[in-house]
């Protein structure tokens, strides 16, 4: 039998809602069960092709919904889990089917660890620490902005791997080692430790990339990394160089889109009065009330750079 999971690529909270459900399906309901997953991504054509759902039994997890119709499982818990009016209809008309989805939670991993436990009486001692790190590094329930930065812990050092890591094989590696190793183990791991080294120094001259880049304005650090070829940065390096920020707004650009990425400080001064996800549904994009994001085409760097500029000016407001 196989089961194909769909998850969130490059995100430590997608990995580790992969690990989880794989584990929880494994051991409630077939051992022998073959895993195969695909890394998904926010695109600016977004779209769920045929091919996708080629398993037995077909899942998602941390990402949007499908209305496809050989999906048997969905968690999700992100304010823009939808595509469309029409796919959040189809998604309360839908019966028969485990589609579970909680906005309110800061990670799907901890949302999946919950809902398997109230609905199929399902708990995993071992998963515990892998389930409380996906809640603190996908609610930003760092300390400080030094801790989130610095990459002390194993698995900030692991998050590092996954968001950063060419392609999806080194994430999908993690996921099967995050089922049955620690995070310590994983990142000792001589190929994982391999892949973290040169990311590490990645980490460092992104640092001193935005401290030379960004400006804040009236709470709103800005800057654009789109010359510079900067595909992605830790997100809390912003509030680290500049602590009186309230929002970040960025422009950056990758191998399949363009990307306006906005978010908020967990330690923000001042209150944060703006839903961001909001926002960014206004531009095609979503996310969360505290961060969100916004992809456009490849080569669509002046429209990215137009709506970048007008959500500072909106978050100066």
């Amino acid at each position: 039998m196989k089961v194909r999971v769909l998850y969130h690529d490059h995100c430590f909270d997608g990995a580790a809602s992969a690990a989880l459900f794989t584990q929880f399906y494994t051991d409630k309901f077939n051992t022998n069960a073959e895993f195969a997953y695909t890394g998904m991504a926010h695109k600016a054509d977004q779209l769920f092709e045929d091919n996708l759902f080629d398993g037995d039994e077909n899942a998602i997890v941390d990402f949007k919904y499908s209305p496809h119709p050989n999906l048997t499982w969905w968690f999700d818990h992100h304010q823009s889990a939808f595509l469309s009016p029409q796919d959040a209809e189809h998604y309360k008309a839908t019966v028969g089917k485990h589609f579970f989805f909680d906005p309110t939670y800061r990670s799907c991993t901890k949302f999946i660890a919950d809902t398997v436990r109230e609905k199929f009486g399902y708990q995993n001692q071992s998963l515990v620490d892998l389930i409380r790190w996906a809640d603190i590094i996908d609610g930003a329930q760092y300390k400080s902005a030094e801790e989130a930065v610095g990459l002390g812990s194993a698995a900030m050092k692991l998050t590092s791997v996954i968001e950063g890591s060419k392609g999806s094989g080194t994430v999908q590696k993690i996921i099967g080692m995050m089922r049955h190793q620690s995070l310590d183990q994983i990142i000792a791991d001589p190929e994982i430790e391999q892949v973290f080294r040169p990311l590490y120094e990645r980490h460092l001259t992104s640092l001193d990339l935005i401290r030379q880049r960004a400006a804040t304005n009236d709470g709103v650090i800005f800057f654009d990394l789109v010359d510079d070829g900067v595909e992605g940065y830790n997100k809390f390096i912003p509030y680290y160089l500049f602590p009186q920020g309230t929002y970040t707004v960025s422009v950056s650009v990758s191998s399949f889109r363009t990307k306006v990425s906005v978010g908020s400080s967990p330690w923000a001064q001042k209150p944060v009065v703006h839903n961001l996800a909001t926002i960014c549904e206004r531009y095609g994009g979503g996310g969360h009330s505290k961060v969100g994001a916004i992809s456009f085409p490849i080569g669509a760097v002046e429209q990215a750079r137009k709506a970048a500029a007008e959500i500072v000016q909106e978050l100066q407001s």
